[in-house]
């Protein structure tokens, strides 16, 4: 269902690259709402998190443009896709900043490495409201589709009421068929860590690499508040990400420790 206002203006960017399946699907989608300004790099920026490119110089280039949209190639991380954007790109401050959709899950403390959820939290720190959609499917020849229901859904509601200033969602879509989708449940992060295990490897001319591999601890498998709970029971997770890392609870013994 189309949505009764498309006059959005769109920023919509991602970690996979230009080509990513999940990005022209968002794209897709978001053409629905407005005038969308995609921007992207040729090659995956996966685990860039909120680096910048601060060494060699940025470049952008039109590839594409129509009524519906236009389109950049950039050769910069995802966070800097969207400062160039707003800074130099954009005719005025877009009303969404939209990333993903992610080939893979960023529930949990995957949220901290996410190039993909990076481009949101910059979109959130302009006061943009800001979205990070990701499926829980590494498959290259995953099926987006079934993200557009609740992409939608999600974008309709925060076209009616914008984000709070600080705060973005982070959305995971679980891998299954439309009918296994239960719905959305609103979530909290689920507590976890990635135990990291590096290949000790020879190249061809005998030198010694490595090569990151690992997988994910969940602490709290049998929480049901969390996004990975809700992933592995097939509903749709919506995290609200705030920028404040402050940890507040602490601050009161913090200070008790530092007057002895």
């Amino acid at each position: 269902m189309v949505p009764e206002k498309n006059d959005k203006l769109i920023l919509l960017t991602n970690d996979d690259g230009l080509y990513a399946a999940g990005l022209r699907t968002l794209l897709e989608v978001m053409e629905e709402f407005g005038k969308v300004v995609l921007i992207s790099t040729m090659e995956s920026m996966s685990g860039m998190s909120q680096a910048l490119t601060v060494k060699t110089p940025l470049r952008v280039k039109l590839l594409e443009e129509n009524e519906k949209h236009r389109i950049y190639a950039c050769n910069g991380t995802p966070t800097d896709s969207v400062k160039l954007a707003v800074n130099q790109l954009l005719e005025r401050y877009p009303d969404w900043v939209v990333a993903g959709i992610n080939h893979g899950a960023n529930a949990s403390v995957s949220v901290l490495y996410s190039g993909t959820m990076a481009a949101a939290i910059e979109g959130c720190l302009y006061g943009i409201t800001s979205v990070g959609f990701s499926l829980n499917n590494f498959s290259p020849t995953a099926d987006f589709s079934v993200c557009k229901k609740y992409i939608r859904i999600i974008m309709k509601k925060l076209a009616t009421r914008p984000l709070p200033t600080g705060v973005c969602l982070n959305v995971n879509i679980p891998a299954a068929e439309q009918n296994e989708i239960k719905g959305i449940k609103i979530c909290r992060q689920s507590k976890g860590n990635w135990k990291e295990e590096f290949e000790k490897r020879k190249d061809p001319m005998g030198k010694t690499y490595y090569w990151l591999t690992g997988f994910f601890q969940n602490h709290e498998p049998d929480a049901n508040d969390t996004d990975e709970w809700a992933l592995t029971n097939n509903y749709v997770s919506v995290v609200p990400v705030t920028v404040d890392m402050t940890a507040h609870w602490f601050l009161g013994e913090l200070e008790e420790k530092f007057k002895k």
